[in-house]
């Protein structure tokens, strides 16, 4: 079979762990060669340990946007970019610091607006960004997340008609599994909300870091999806 994603360069940011290294590793698998972007020099070079062949790193934070510019504009031309940048928060409208909630909507939505027009020019004929945001919450659980996943659908929507037919412009929703992002909270509180979400989810579990992963890979290769949301939450949705 041939390789869906030969000779194709591919930019993860954020892809030092978690999805984003299984990404990589799925889209290396395919063939791809890899730049990954990440604040953690540590992560970086364990990730290009585990992943080895054609991998380049980049240290960089995505939410200092002076050096997110910088590090893009450096970046040579590639075929598809992943951006894993967003960080999240639990809490109502009313009760949320307001400064929580700018923080996310910086982190979650300006950067990657950012990220996508910076690196839109770099994008080759053909080529795809997608963007992540996350299912699984509502208005009133998470307001902040919501808004900018709501935000970030809406970008998609005009970005994929600002940018096609040249690039595509998608946004994958995962609903919450355990990953690294979450175990610097108490072992108790990540055990209860798998429990909560494992309840709620007609699947009865989490999703696995591959099983998201490669619906990130299906975005950069199916030639005709642009501008959409795609849910990777198990139907947990259908249940709240």
């Amino acid at each position: 079979m041939p390789l869906l994603l030969e000779g194709k360069k591919i930019v993860v940011i954020g892809g030092s762990s978690g999805i984003g290294l299984a990404i990589a590793r799925q889209a290396q698998a395919q063939g791809a060669s890899l730049v990954i972007i990440g604040r953690d020099p540590m992560k970086l070079s364990n990730a290009a340990s585990k992943l080895g062949g054609d991998v380049q790193t980049i240290g960089g934070d995505a939410h200092d946007h002076a050096a997110l510019e910088s590090f893009i504009a450096a970046l040579p031309e590639f075929d598809h970019l992943v951006s894993m940048i967003g960080d999240t928060m639990a809490g109502g409208f009313l009760q949320t610091p307001l400064d929580s909630m700018r923080h996310v909507l910086h982190s979650k939505f300006w950067t990657n607006l950012l990220i996508a027009r910076f690196a839109a020019p770099l994008v080759r004929e053909s080529g795809s960004m997608t963007f992540t945001s996350g299912s699984g919450v509502r208005a009133q659980e998470a307001a902040a997340s919501y808004v900018a996943n709501e935000a970030l659908a809406a970008m998609a929507q005009g970005l994929g008609s600002e940018l096609g037919p040249r690039v595509r412009v998608n946004v994958i929703a995962p609903a919450f599994m355990d990953t690294a992002l979450w175990r610097a909270k108490p072992r108790e509180d990540i055990d209860a909300r798998i429990r909560s979400y494992s309840q709620i989810n007609p699947l009865r579990r989490l999703g696995t870091p591959e099983e998201v992963a490669s619906a990130y890979i299906f975005l950069m290769v199916n030639t005709y999806t642009t501008g959409q949301v795609l849910q990777i939450d198990g139907g947990m949705m259908l249940r709240k």
